[in-house]
């Protein structure tokens, strides 16, 4: 199939463009948020063509993910499935989607916790789970340091949970990789702005254990990826986190103190904490694989194909 989408999240996206078909991406000459093109820290396949979307008509369905893209595309009469990738802001559990009561879309959620909070009204809903390409790196843990991956932790703040970093930045220096980091201030908090994902995958592997404290946010792949590379994981038991993290594989709660505790543990104890990464890494191989997650979006597009035709 010929698949038109924006390049707007790059992680999910380099998961996306490694199956089978054609992708087209929109480039413009700014290469702003309308027109990035192909990535420049992803490994993307010579699948993924950049082009003119004013000009594209060879296409078989659209991958939209912004509101303003629906405008964009409308000429086209070809399926539309739209990816939510965030948990809904405001008013929940009463966020209206954006895409509510439409019968010309429909809406793929990323998680089952995503899919529950939104409100889509009468618009057809799914969930197609995250599955990433495995990084080649494996955990050593020989650091005692913590590592978190996120992005604009100091603008989000208490959505990233920053404003818990100084907590665990007792027990340990923290290590702390993304885009937008590089404002961050404290003791014994580093920031790692924006690398190469295969030198954050290295480096990240090196740390003793990943923390994950964002309070309200969709599934971060990078949790996915800490735990492929065998991560024992620390995190607050929230959002989707709750089901990518069962017991045996790392710590989750909603006492920041029981988490201070297991940073503690893990730091003072590398044989527990290899355990913890082991399992964390058969749960994550076996649940968010690229082979499953490419088969139900195949499964998918074909629905949509053929329900049009």
């Amino acid at each position: 199939m010929n698949i038109l989408l924006w390049h707007v999240h790059g992680s999910w996206t380099t998961s996306f463009v490694q199956g089978k078909h054609r992708y087209l991406v929109p480039v413009n000459a700014a290469r702003d948020e309308w027109g990035r093109g192909r990535a420049r820290t992803f490994a993307w396949p010579a699948s993924v063509e950049e082009v003119d979307p004013a000009r594209v008509r060879d296409v078989d369905v659209v991958i939209l993910q912004r509101p303003g893209e629906l405008e964009r595309v409308a000429h086209l009469n070809v399926p539309k499935i739209y990816v939510e990738h965030n948990t809904p802001r405001g008013d929940v559990p009463n966020t209206r989607h954006p895409m509510a009561d439409r019968d010309d879309l429909v809406i793929c959620h990323v998680t089952h916790f995503n899919e529950l909070f939104w409100d889509a009204g009468g618009t057809r809903t799914t969930v197609i789970q995250h599955g990433i390409v495995a990084p080649a790196a494996r955990w050593t843990g020989e650091q005692d340091r913590l590592a978190i991956v996120t992005n604009e932790p100091v603008r989000r703040n208490r959505v990233t949970g920053t404003d818990l970093y100084p907590r665990f930045a007792r027990v340990a220096p923290l290590d702390v990789f993304g885009m937008g980091v590089a404002g961050l201030r404290g003791d014994r908090i580093t920031p790692y702005d924006d690398p190469p994902q295969h030198e954050m995958h290295r480096l990240v592997a090196q740390r003793r254990a990943y923390l994950h404290l964002c309070r309200w946010t969709s599934l971060g792949l990078s949790l996915i990826e800490a735990m492929q590379m065998g991560m024992p994981v620390i995190g607050l038991a929230t959002t989707e986190a709750v089901a990518a993290v069962p017991p045996g594989a790392g710590v989750l709660d909603t006492r920041v103190d029981t988490l201070v505790e297991a940073a503690h543990w893990l730091l003072g104890d590398p044989a527990a904490a290899r355990r913890l990464g082991d399992r964390a890494r058969q749960v994550a191989l076996a649940r968010y694989g690229l082979d499953r997650f490419l088969a139900d979006w195949d499964r998918l597009l074909e629905e949509e194909t053929c329900g049009l035709r």
